[in-house]
């Protein structure tokens, strides 16, 4: 077994060239080739920049209130307790409402996250 009290997790600012705003990421498991969970704290309007995962991603909101959005324009409104399941390369990002942070949990294997090389712009962001 290994035990990591919540005073010893270390959280990391999250890249300003896959971010806007302040967002943090937490480790909570990383096993090459397995499961990799990570915890993301998003302050109020801060989100990812549009990317994907190649066998999809699950996201366990633990807190706050988010958005979500897919390339096709559908966008969720999220809350603690809900769960996004986005398949294998589905174009999308997350974050949080500007009136709200957010935490969640992001659950992913296959490797690394695939980055689209631009920013979610504010009209794509107040899309609802």
């Amino acid at each position: 077994m290994e035990y990591r009290p919540a005073s010893e997790h270390a959280w990391t600012k999250a890249p300003a060239e896959n971010f806007t705003g302040d967002v943090w990421f937490g480790p909570l498991s990383q096993v090459e080739g397995a499961l990799n969970a990570l915890g993301v704290q998003f302050t109020p309007g801060a989100r990812t920049d549009w990317h994907w995962h190649p066998d999809g991603q699950v996201l366990y909101v633990v807190s706050g209130a988010g958005l979500v959005q897919t390339a096709e324009g559908e966008t969720v409104e999220i809350s603690a307790g809900d769960v996004v399941y986005s398949p294998s390369g589905e174009l999308h990002w997350h974050g949080a409402r500007p009136d709200s942070p957010m935490m969640h949990l992001s659950l992913t294997t296959g490797g690394a996250t695939v980055w689209e090389p631009r920013k979610v712009t504010d009209e794509e962001y107040g899309r609802r």
